[in-house]
Order: C-alpha cells, then sequence, then structure tokens
C-alpha cells in the first residue's frame, strides 16, 4: 500500500512538470508571436506611409505633368531675336492668313506686317457682317489695324443734348458686335462739337458736351450691350477737331459727331512683346 502511494506521487509530480514545462513553452512561443505581430503591424505602418509619400509624388508629378501640356500650347516661340508668340496664336493666325489675298500676304515682309494683316481681315468681317452700311452720316475707315467709325451727331443724339435718343441703340448695338467680336480691343469713343459756343444749366462748354457725349455713349455700351468696360475710353475733343470749316450750316453738321476708334491690341491679340520690326518670310509665319 504504501509502494503504491509513493509510486502514484512519483507519477502525479512528473505530470504537472511536464505540464509546466509545456506552459512555459507556450508562453514563451506566445511571446514570439506577439513580438512578431508588432513587428509586422510596425512595418506594415511603416510601408503604409512609403505609400503615402510616393502616392504624394505621383500627384504632384501628374499636376506637372497636366501643367506642361496646358503651358506646350501656350509656349512662346522666339521669331528671330525680338518677337515672340505662342503656338495657339501661330495656329489662329495661320488660320486667318490663309482668308488674306494672297497679293497682300505677299507683300508682308514682317511679323508686324502680317499680324496686322490678320487683325484687319477679322474686323473687316465682322464689320462686314454687322451690315453698318456707310452714308453722309455714318463712315468707316480701316486704316491698317486701326478702325475709324464717324457718326453724326444727330444719329444718336438730340441736338445740343448728351441724351442719347431711341435711334441710337441700333447703331451702338452693331457697334457691340463689333467690339465684343474680339476680346484684345480698345475702344476709344471721341466727342466732337462744331465751333459754336454752349452753355447751360447742365453743360459748361462745348468741352463739356463732347465728354459728355463721349461717356454717355460708353455707359450704354456698358450697360445695355455688355462691352467690358477695361476695353473703352471716353474722351472729348471740344470743336478743336473739325474735319470742315464751320462757315456754314452743312460744314458744322459735319464737325458734330462721334468718333469711334477701334484699336488693336497687338501685344494682346499675337503676344507681340516688342514693336520693333523683325524681317520674317512667309513661311516663318506659316510654319
Amino acid at each position: 500500500m504504501k509502494k503504491i502511494s509513493i509510486l502514484l506521487l512519483v507519477t502525479i509530480f512528473t505530470i504537472s512538470c511536464v505540464s509546466k514545462k509545456k506552459y512555459v513553452a507556450l508562453q514563451q512561443e506566445n511571446g514570439e508571436i506577439k513580438s512578431e505581430l508588432q513587428k509586422t503591424k510596425v512595418a506594415k505602418e511603416d510601408l503604409e506611409a512609403k505609400f503615402d509619400k510616393i502616392q504624394a509624388r505621383v500627384s504632384v508629378y501628374n499636376s506637372k505633368i497636366a501643367t506642361l501640356k496646358q503651358e506646350n500650347d501656350t509656349k512662346l516661340d522666339v521669331v528671330g531675336n525680338v518677337a515672340v508668340i505662342s503656338n495657339d496664336t501661330k495656329v489662329k493666325m495661320r488660320e486667318t492668313l490663309k482668308n488674306v489675298d494672297a497679293n497682300k500676304l505677299n507683300q508682308a515682309k514682317t511679323l508686324k506686317d502680317s499680324m496686322n494683316l490678320a487683325v484687319a481681315f477679322n474686323l473687316e468681317k465682322t464689320i462686314n457682317e454687322s451690315n453698318m452700311n456707310e452714308n453722309d452720316d455714318f463712315a468707316v475707315n480701316i486704316n491698317e489695324t486701326v478702325v475709324m467709325i464717324s457718326i453724326a451727331d444727330n444719329m444718336l443724339f438730340n441736338t445740343g443734348s448728351y441724351r442719347l435718343s431711341s435711334k441710337a441703340d441700333n447703331i451702338l448695338q452693331k457697334l457691340a458686335d463689333v467690339i465684343n467680336s474680339e476680346p484684345s480691343l480698345d475702344v476709344m469713343v471721341e466727342g466732337h462739337t462744331d465751333s459754336r459756343t454752349i452753355k447751360t444749366a447742365n453743360i459748361a462748354d462745348n468741352w463739356d458736351l463732347s465728354v459728355l457725349r463721349s461717356t454717355s455713349v460708353v455707359r450704354k455700351l456698358q450697360e445695355k450691350y455688355n462691352v467690358a468696360p477695361e476695353k473703352l475710353i471716353a474722351a472729348g475733343r471740344s470743336s478743336y477737331q473739325p474735319i470742315a470749316a464751320n462757315d456754314s450750316s452743312e460744314n458744322r453738321s459735319k464737325n458734330r459727331r462721334t468718333r469711334i476708334i477701334i484699336l488693336p491690341n497687338i501685344n494682346k491679340f499675337f503676344a507681340l512683346m516688342s514693336e520693333n520690326d523683325n524681317t520674317v518670310t512667309k513661311n516663318d509665319i506659316l510654319d
């Protein structure tokens, strides 16, 4: 009986020792697994951070590529040592010059000459399409790129007044169509009077009348016909630039006029960066 008890105790002790060893081994293995898991987690976070940085760099590069592509269309090409025009501008200019009379195009010896031809062609086409019929009260003159439109005062104003009459609407609508057809125009509106002195409660003299008439036209073009105000210039000339002698009623009526001067801004229109002439061939322009 005593032997059996001792044997049983030995057996229990042995089993207990083995179980403890396994337990310790399992604990150690569990610790190693947790350590590996933590390392894996840190490595994952590190990789994610690196990936985010790479993604950010890719986004920056894509943005740069898109910008470079856009800038390529507006890149300025040097023509000789003087002028620069963009690729977009060259395409537009090339298309316009295809419609210009060949004899006129052959006479263009400089870059500025060719630009003048293109601008004049566009403006003349727009004016013709607007049906601005010339008569004694309305005259259009195109000199290179400058368009000068002279309008008798009775087409716009009542006698001695700076308030626009209802007859002015049709003319101003056509003018606005021409002005709005090209974004790079400056438009000067000049008021002119005859030599007879005027003085009323609202008008101090001929200077006053000429300026008030020009500002009335400018405001109407802006407010009713949506002409951008930054394009517009209001000027008064009083009676000091007559086109006829002020010696008869007929001549004085010629001097009472509003002159619209349309000035294409060559620098804006064709990105011309210098006014100096630079000799180029027709192929230089069209290539």
